[in-house]
């Protein structure tokens, strides 16, 4: 599973090699070191709420729980935009208060 994270024309890419046990802190910390590059304050955003809904969106869950990205999309998440894109896709944004676009992209990687 690959996530892209864009804070308005940057980008990194973080690699989720264990979708059923991912590493949030690990996750986390890369998208604030990014942010903290970027000069962009995103602590007051739920991210670490928002990753592992995106990826049991994308992959289901280790138990057989089926993957619901249109689950998520319906039911939204906070004040993030989730979108569902065709091919598996996952896509969260929101405006932070600075005025600066973050933009997540959580897909399959296949």
């Amino acid at each position: 599973m690959v996530l892209d994270v864009v804070i308005d024309d940057a980008s990194i890419t973080i690699q989720i090699d264990k979708p059923f046990k991912p590493d949030l802190d690990a996750i986390i910390a890369r998208i604030e070191r990014f942010a903290f590059s970027k000069q962009v304050d995103i602590a007051a955003l739920d991210v670490r709420g928002l990753i592992p809904r995106m990826i049991n969106g994308i992959a289901g869950c280790e138990r057989g729980c089926p993957a619901n990205a249109h689950g998520l999309v319906s039911s939204g998440y906070k004040d993030f935009n989730v979108q569902y894109v065709e091919g598996g896709i996952l896509t969260a944004r929101i405006m932070i208060r600075d005025g600066s676009l973050l933009y997540l992209k959580m897909f399959p990687d296949f």
